[in-house]
């Protein structure tokens, strides 16, 4: 299929060297010590949160016509794991050869050459579905097709604490029916910098089950995420790296990022916040992860003090 037009990912230099791969997220597990200050955004009636500039491509139900795509590039199986390396990241690169042309990937996240097609996993967001495009030399036709990075996440929900709504559970390989790794004994371990909880972030470090009561309210005279006097439209993102040992990862050290947002009840949550994460979850709930307007990393939990 013919495309005008395709709008670069945020493209940045994976090395001095080398201009061919799409900035990912931090490499190497911070140091608790030398966390920087939770950054603090406030939303309200007149600022939304920006959706990322996505290329512009058919919806993901959409296949590229078969005359188009002879061969496209393929990762061995649907679901690839990051795995654990002694200090490089693990990258993994097509298993056939769909000849020379140029690749590109979307929703945000995914960090791929955009010459060989190889996917530094490492530096890519976990737990997610991805569209990979392909365009062959000498043509315009992009050949798309989809990929899942497995791991965890978290939905995008709003959650009234006095609807008795406490808790999140985090959910794997982009879909919420997916087996849960983490039931069997000590198989997970979430949080192994101890960034999250230095932010006031209350979670199980075997489920990952995240504690919304405490994480607001905290248990000290700091209070929780937000401070002592969280303000309406109040945002906290904190960055976390997890361990799964019962999944094809094998351990690896993986990484995520959450964004809390505080309203003190419903009726004054922004109304484009919560248009954003209904469509989020609602595409998570229907099976289709990818969306070409709504960004689907970091998770948005809003939590609410009064239904």
């Amino acid at each position: 299929m013919g495309l005008t037009a395709l709008i670069l990912l945020a493209a940045c230099t994976k090395n001095a060297a080398d201009s061919r791969y799409i900035l990912g997220l931090h490499r190497q597990a911070p140091v608790p010590d030398s966390l920087d200050q939770p950054q603090v955004v406030l939303i309200g009636d007149s600022q939304s949160m920006a959706s990322p500039i996505l290329p512009k491509a058919p919806l993901p139900q959409q296949s590229a016509p078969s005359s188009s795509c002879p061969l496209l590039p393929i990762y061995g199986s649907s679901i690839v794991y990051d795995q654990p390396t002694s200090g490089a990241d693990y990258i993994l690169t097509p298993v056939n050869n769909p000849g020379a042309g140029r690749y590109l990937s979307w929703p945000v996240g995914m960090v791929i050459d955009s010459v060989s097609g190889a996917i530094d996993l490492t530096a890519s967001e976990s737990g997610t579905k991805y569209i990979i495009g392909f365009v062959p030399a000498g043509t315009t036709d992009t050949c798309l097709s989809t990929l899942t990075i497995g791991g965890a996440s978290y939905a995008d929900s709003v959650y009234v604490l006095t609807n008795n709504k406490k808790v999140a559970d985090p959910y794997f390989n982009a879909s919420l029916t997916a087996a849960n790794p983490c039931q069997n004994g000590n198989t997970c371990n979430f949080d192994i910098t101890g960034s999250a909880a230095s932010q006031h972030v209350y979670m199980n470090p075997h489920s990952g089950e995240l504690d919304l009561e405490k994480t607001l309210k905290g248990t000290g005279i700091e209070g929780g995420v937000f401070g002592l006097m969280p303000v309406d439209g109040q945002t906290v993102t904190t960055d976390f790296y997890y361990q799964i040992s019962d999944d094809p990862s094998n351990n690896a050290v993986q990484h995520m990022t959450i964004q809390f947002v505080f309203y003190n009840s419903q009726t004054l949550i922004d109304a484009g916040l919560l248009t954003m994460v209904n469509k989020r979850f609602g595409n998570l709930v229907s099976g289709s992860e990818i969306s070409t307007t709504f960004n689907p990393k970091p998770p948005l939990i809003v939590i609410v003090r009064h239904n």
